[in-house]
């Protein structure tokens, strides 16, 4: 029996499982790859860490995607979490689970990650293309027959894999052209919108605070009735904003409150431990104890040096002014701050700078089950070029290697 013709496009995380599991399974397989190698993106994920997968829960799992999480089932009933860290520790690479139940390499390096990837592509026998961009596909009789690549050159296929990545990160290559190929071929695109992303602020302060790192604390992103409260963590000011992991996590619902609405600010709770009593209490203490000194000393015990700096000129106190002069009403002024610092959102940065794209080929038109797409017979969409996305946690680079699996395995064997 004739072998069935793959072609993968996008030798990304789900790309290369896609052709691993295909060609794992007799299909004759070719992985072509816009740029000079193999996953690009990859190597950058977790700060070149590689946060691969994450070891909650189905039920928790799925509550981890923006939207859409139900759609990734089937995907995770071929291959999930217990299931992923199995394929690279059986392949000589050491796991370890971190906060957060996170999963990490034990080298702490994503080139481990990528190594098992390429030996396995090696192994199963898939030819690997490099500086090949696939700019189209043709179709006969409603069903995938040839790629086209961006050279003119045309390579017949029985099926075609969609695997190109989403728009942000571009320089990877991963530039939003799958959706234009998806979209070429009937499918209706979801808006391109960045996630896991860095938010701008319509006041300065960030600026004089770029690079500051706040610990054990908590957000409430505020629009109109609607509030989102974050969990206790980090974050950070950069030039134009706020980032971190509890910004980066929330950011995909917070733009979507602003886009709404035409507004949205975040309170920062710098005590979250501590309630307005117990802050008045403590502040009280301080102040008896350092009576003689400026009221700006004290405050650098409960705040970073640049923070309490600033925080006597937002609030207009006197940073000389001493302890035992400070008034009721100022104390009240400097709780208020450390329990809800105000600033005004104004965006976001770009779809091209966010860790994730959200958005991409609409999940009503792909089988869940096969992901094959529902409009063209051969053809089939997987990883980040599809609407699906998740908080920060392994969460979105287990749902690449998944669907990629799935899409591998289903080119095989569908008649």
């Amino acid at each position: 029996m004739r072998e069935i013709k793959i072609l993968v496009a996008g030798a990304g995380a789900s790309g290369m499982m896609a052709a691993i599991r295909a060609a794992g399974l007799g299909g004759d397989v070719t992985l072509l790859e816009k740029t000079k190698s193999a996953g690009n993106k990859l190597l950058l994920s977790g700060k070149g860490r590689c946060n691969l997968t994450n070891t909650e829960d189905l039920d928790r799992f799925l509550k981890r995607f923006s939207k859409n999480g139900d759609f990734l089932r089937d995907a995770f009933k071929k291959l999930f979490n217990r299931q992923l860290m199995d394929f690279f520790e059986q392949r000589g690479l050491g796991l370890k689970v971190e906060r957060q139940m996170r999963v990490f390499p034990q080298s702490d390096r994503s080139s481990g990650v990528l190594s098992v990837l390429k030996k396995e592509l090696e192994r199963t026998g898939v030819r690997v293309v490099y500086g090949a961009e696939v700019s189209g596909a043709g179709i006969e009789k409603g069903k995938v027959s040839c790629v086209k690549l961006s050279g003119g050159k045309i390579i017949l296929c029985d099926r075609l894999i969609l695997a190109c990545g989403g728009a942000s990160y571009s320089f990877t290559g991963s530039d939003g052209s799958g959706m234009e190929i998806a979209r070429s071929l009937g499918h209706r695109i979801v808006p391109l919108r960045p996630g896991l992303v860095a938010l701008k602020t319509k006041q300065g302060y960030p600026r004089r605070m770029e690079g500051l790192t706040l610990r054990n604390i908590r957000l409430k992103f505020s629009s109109g009735n609607t509030q989102i409260l974050s969990e206790t963590g980090e974050m950070v000011f950069t030039s134009s904003g706020i980032s971190g992991p509890l910004v980066m996590t929330l950011s995909g619902r917070v733009i979507d409150m602003f886009e709404k609405n035409g507004k949205a600010c975040v309170e920062i709770d710098l005590k979250p431990a501590l309630t307005c009593q117990q802050l008045e209490a403590r502040l009280l203490r301080e102040f008896k104890a350092g009576a003689k000194k400026g009221v700006r000393n004290v405050l650098k015990t409960l705040l970073p040096l640049r923070m309490a700096s600033l925080f006597t000129e937002i609030i207009a106190l006197d940073p000389m002014k001493k302890c035992a002069q400070i008034k009721q009403e100022e104390r009240e002024r400097i709780i208020s701050f450390l329990k809800a610092f105000r600033m005004d959102i104004s965006g976001s940065a770009p779809v091209e700078e966010g860790m994730v794209t959200r958005g991409g080929v609409s999940l009503k038109e792909i089988n869940p089950r096969t992901m094959e797409s529902r409009l063209v017979k051969g053809l089939y969409l997987c990883g980040e070029m599809i609407d699906i996305d998740a908080d920060t946690g392994g969460f979105n680079l287990q749902a690449a290697f998944s669907t990629g699996y799935l899409a591998g395995e289903s080119a095989v064997l569908s008649a």
